[in-house]
């Protein structure tokens, strides 16, 4: 996490969080910090939970994985003080999100033009997903898949390489980063043709190269066009 982040944790009355999230925290917190988690899908309530708790006079931190701005409960926080017409003081601080942790360890994936495209279908329909996958092939982004696999939901990660390969070699490097910078850290280098064959959840983040990308000595690296 970035010292902001830290910072704002130790301030907090209340942190306000998914249980899995809050764990990875709790050596932080104090006994003086009381905590409100809640499961998977609890999200909405989490949030109304926070603005009630802040409307109240508390400080309150809102935890999110990598950075509340992706993927995460900041944009949710401004939705429902909005809808409601409330005035609180919000600030969103700066995180390190997953494609950029991952990136990190596989090399450097994203020195070019890249897009993230999430694969859970629960909030937006697949349909509209395979569309923003099309796209990004066609136009040579690397792209970083997050929640690519869960449990229920095993093809929709079949399905992007399908299309991938429409646009793109058998042997564009694939980067796999799960757990990135925790202790059960786990990372697998691979291609557009095998990738799919590796171990990937939810906790993944897979990074598909475009039409540069090479691998060298274990690394990913997508060239920026220096004249070398």
């Amino acid at each position: 996490m970035t010292f902001s982040a830290w910072e704002a944790i130790k301030k907090a009355n209340y942190i306000v969080g998914y249980k899995t999230y809050i764990n990875l925290i709790k050596d932080m917190l104090t006994d003086q910090q009381k905590v409100v988690s809640t499961g998977m899908r609890g999200e909405v309530e989490r949030c109304q939970t926070a603005i009630r708790l802040a409307r109240a006079g508390e400080i309150v931190a809102v935890i999110s994985s990598g950075d509340a701005g992706v993927y995460g409960m900041a944009g949710l926080i401004y939705q429902l003080l909005f809808q409601d017409n409330i005035s609180l003081q919000v600030t969103v601080i700066p995180g390190i999100t997953a494609s950029i942790a991952a990136a990190s360890l596989l090399g450097a994936p994203l020195m070019h033009d890249h897009c993230s495209i999430s694969l859970s279908d629960l909030l937006t329909p697949w349909e509209v997903i395979t569309k923003r996958i099309e796209a990004a092939a066609q136009a040579d982004f690397v792209i970083a898949f997050y929640n690519p696999r869960s449990r229920e939901r095993t093809e929709h990660i079949e399905k992007a390489r399908e299309i991938l390969l429409k646009y793109r070699p058998p042997s564009t490097p694939v980067g796999i980063v799960k757990n990135a910078f925790r202790t059960d850290q786990h990372i697998t280098v691979s291609n557009l043709e095998e990738f799919t064959n590796c171990e990937i959840d939810m906790l993944s983040v897979v990074i598909v190269g475009n039409s540069q990308s090479f691998i060298k000595d274990g690394k990913i690296i997508t060239p920026r066009g220096y004249d070398l």
